[in-house]
């Protein structure tokens, strides 16, 4: 008997780790809405805009460096999932170096996020390759994703979501994008007033 108490208490703690939802929103207040399916999201009013969870990890072309959300305080920041081996990803690179190109003094960031690349020169290749000037996280587990929070669809590559100057969620996109869709959202954000000071 006491044998089978141990057991069902064993059973019940790891059943209670891999649940994973309360791992997934953990430290972030953003929670994700994609209703009728859309690929584009937009959260509107400013003060309805959640917060992702911690976003942080190896920089991809010095895994010695680690990158984080907290370098680009008060900036605008497109974080963008991607991986070499996706198709999209590939030509969507050059629409948002266009963009982070037309964008960058007004303080806007850009930040990749690279997933299942388990060999990491493909990805450094991909970068230097295609003269991506702005920094990507070395995700090959997708443990950066999974701490966005909000039940976010790590699993829609490529991906990408703008936050504000308060680093809250203004927009999603789940699909590939060109610079013209991009552009106006990153420009209407930039506009937005900057967060005053604590």
């Amino acid at each position: 008997m006491k044998r089978l108490v141990v057991l069902l208490v064993a059973v019940t703690v790891l059943a209670g780790c891999s649940t994973g939802d309360d791992a997934v929103a953990q430290g972030g207040t953003f929670e994700f809405v994609a209703p009728g399916g859309k690929t584009d999201i937009f959260y509107d009013p400013p003060a309805s805009r959640g917060k992702p969870g911690p976003i942080s990890g190896p920089e991809l072309m010095d895994p010695s460096k680690t990158v984080s959300l907290k370098d680009f305080d008060g900036q605008v920041v497109v974080i963008n999932v991607w991986g070499q081996w996706c198709g999209p990803c590939r030509s969507e690179i050059t629409q948002l170096e266009k963009v982070y190109d037309q964008t960058r003094n007004l303080g806007v960031a850009l930040l990749g996020i690279d997933v299942r690349d388990n060999d990491i020169t493909a990805p450094q290749d991909f970068v230097t390759d295609r003269k991506v000037t702005f920094p990507s996280i070395y995700d090959p587990a997708m443990r950066t994703m999974i701490a966005f929070g909000g039940k976010y669809p790590a699993t829609v590559i490529p991906s990408t979501v703008v936050l504000d100057r308060e680093h809250r969620v203004a927009a999603v996109f789940l699909r590939e994008l060109l610079a013209e869709d991009l552009l106006p959202v990153v420009q209407r954000l930039a506009a937005e007033p900057k967060p005053a000071a604590p």
